[in-house]
């Protein structure tokens, strides 16, 4: 499948409960281009998440439209793949299974199958681990894992929900200059939430930072560094502090509304 354009045209996302509305978006408009790498950046609680969720079709917008290409997000499809910060792999099955069960429920012949596991497995260094068993492999090795799995599928938009957040510093350096490798490969469309300003710094072409709920757009930047970036170079950093300051007032704003809430208990 070739890159697909992701098109957000004001979409709202309210959750209700007994306590109730809870606005987690407010007129969200992003157009995405094919092949892009975007980066969602913010605070906790800024609906980053929210937001990934509404584009892989997991939880649709109270209001608005979200579409890939031509088509209307309506539920989950085959054009967008999702990474997750847990993995989400099957503990029961062996690494090439796991990367495998995808193109088995798409019923693709076991020789296309087999082909293609053993070069995701080869391009992302699995091969010895084909064998193993999740709970046999390091985080670093699962997150391979999970992004081969997605991989397999030729998904031309991939959605990445802080997929390196609960590594150490070193497995994640690695895995973002993996992931950048493939990126650079496939030409796909990537989004990836974090909330690291430097990750998101070192990753995207564009950086889209979010306000304290309700989540809207408080600024969207393109990121003018060459590749590889230097996280030591003057002109990262000077964007890394403008992005700090952008961070820290909605967080600021969510210590400011706890406090608000604690006063009221």
């Amino acid at each position: 499948m070739s890159a697909s354009p992701i098109h957000i045209e004001g979409v709202d996302k309210v959750f209700n409960s007994a306590a109730g509305e809870l606005v987690a978006l407010k007129e969200i408009k992003l157009e995405i281009p094919a092949g892009q790498f975007t980066c969602l950046l913010g605070p906790s609680g800024c609906g980053k998440s929210t937001l990934l969720n509404a584009i892989a079709g997991f939880a649709l917008p109270t209001r608005g439209t979200i579409r890939t290409g031509a088509h209307a997000v309506t539920g989950p499809g085959p054009e967008r793949g999702m990474v997750f910060q847990e993995y989400a792999l099957f503990p029961w099955m062996t690494v090439e299974q796991n990367v495998a069960f995808g193109l088995e429920i798409k019923g693709l012949d076991k020789a296309a199958i087999a082909a293609t596991v053993a070069r995701l497995l080869e391009m992302l260094s699995l091969g010895d681990f084909r064998q193993r068993f999740p709970k046999d492999l390091s985080g670093g090795m699962r997150q391979r894992v999970a992004i081969a799995r997605v991989l397999a599928l030729d998904s031309p938009i991939m959605l990445m929900d802080e997929p390196f957040g609960a590594l150490d510093a070193l497995t994640r350096r690695n895995l973002q200059d993996e992931l950048l490798r493939i990126w650079a490969a496939t030409g796909k469309t990537i989004i990836f939430v974090t909330h690291s300003i430097e990750e998101a710094i070192y990753l995207a072409d564009r950086i889209v930072v979010m306000t304290y709920r309700p989540g809207t757009v408080k600024r969207d930047v393109m990121v003018d560094l060459a590749r590889l970036r230097d996280p030591a170079a003057p002109d990262f950093n000077a964007l890394k502090r403008e992005l700090g300051q952008l961070v820290m007032e909605e967080q600021q704003r969510h210590h400011n509304d706890e406090l608000r809430m604690a006063a009221v208990d």
